[in-house]
């Protein structure tokens, strides 16, 4: 049998016993493929393989440039081609079970600059109620770095304005208390006195940022609002509530705030999550060094 042959045996079994998706299929396929034309021009198949071409097949593609996710993935989509020609008794040995996948290190999260903060939260058009409203929660969640759903699911009971705090219920059901400043505290206690009541009507609720329908909002709701207002901003960027969370966090590091006092904020039960924005504030430092040391 050919390659092709094998593959198309190998993906119809995937859709049988899987169900996948058309486009994981297609991935599968590519990856495959490409391993199948590789090895052509050293004269082999895929029958044939060493772990040593599988090992140097990696190398190659790391050599041009293609990144260690990708490389990763197509590994995983060889070890699963070959776990099936070993269960079709169509191999006795697996050349892959030794090779380990490329390491990919950590993602940084996307983050926004001061002036992209500065920008987004001039967006909305506050001669509006919903407008006023939009501006309101986009402060306090860039004054508080509360999760989407913290900020959507806030109630009035929640609020302390005398003490500058909201109390708020976080991820396995935790209270803390969260500061939110005194730029947030007047847009929120100014929505709140003279704006809200606009948008619900003869409607009721506890939920602070109500919908004109005198729901509270959905994440999905406010997602579609930044985005929004992001590309009113022209903020070439991807925008999201989370990426507004970690322009809080990383912020907050740029500007000298202590790491423990940055989870508390977040409301991260394990510090190692927290010290991700670490690596973003130093890469900030860096960029600074670079831009205004004369040898930078």
């Amino acid at each position: 049998m050919s390659d092709n042959e094998y593959i198309r045996l190998f993906l119809d079994s995937l859709w049988v016993e899987s169900g996948l998706s058309d486009n994981t299929l297609a991935a599968y396929k590519t990856d495959i493929n490409l391993f199948s034309k590789w090895l052509k021009k050293r004269h082999k198949n895929l029958l044939s393989v060493e772990p040593s071409d599988v090992s140097l097949y990696l190398a190659d593609r790391l050599g041009e440039g293609i990144s260690a996710r990708s490389s990763a993935r197509l590994l995983s989509s060889l070890k699963r081609f070959y776990l099936f020609l070993i269960r079709e008794g169509r191999l006795s040995e697996d050349p892959t079970v030794s090779i380990a996948a490329p390491k990919l290190g950590r993602s940084l999260p996307a983050t926004l600059s001061e002036t992209d903060v500065d920008d987004l939260l001039a967006a909305p058009d506050t001669s509006t109620a919903l407008g006023y409203r939009d501006r309101a929660m986009l402060e306090v969640l860039y004054a508080s770095g509360l999760r989407v759903s913290e900020l959507v699911g806030l109630k009035l009971s929640e609020i302390n304005f005398r003490q500058g705090l909201l109390r708020v219920m976080g991820k396995g059901n935790k209270d803390r208390l969260v500061p939110i400043g005194e730029e947030a505290i007047i847009w929120l206690k100014t929505f709140i006195e003279q704006w809200r009541l606009e948008i619900l009507g003869d409607k009721k609720t506890e939920v602070v940022f109500p919908t004109n329908r005198g729901a509270g909002m959905t994440r999905q709701g406010f997602w579609y609002i930044i985005k929004r207002y992001a590309t009113h901003s022209g903020i070439n960027k991807e925008v999201s509530p989370h990426v507004l969370r970690h322009a809080f966090a990383t912020h907050l590091l740029n500007n000298g705030a202590d790491l423990r006092v940055v989870q508390l904020l977040l409301g991260h039960s394990d510090l190692s999550t927290t010290q991700i924005y670490t690596h973003i504030a130093k890469e900030r430092l860096k960029d600074i060094h670079e831009k205004f040391h004369p040898r930078g």
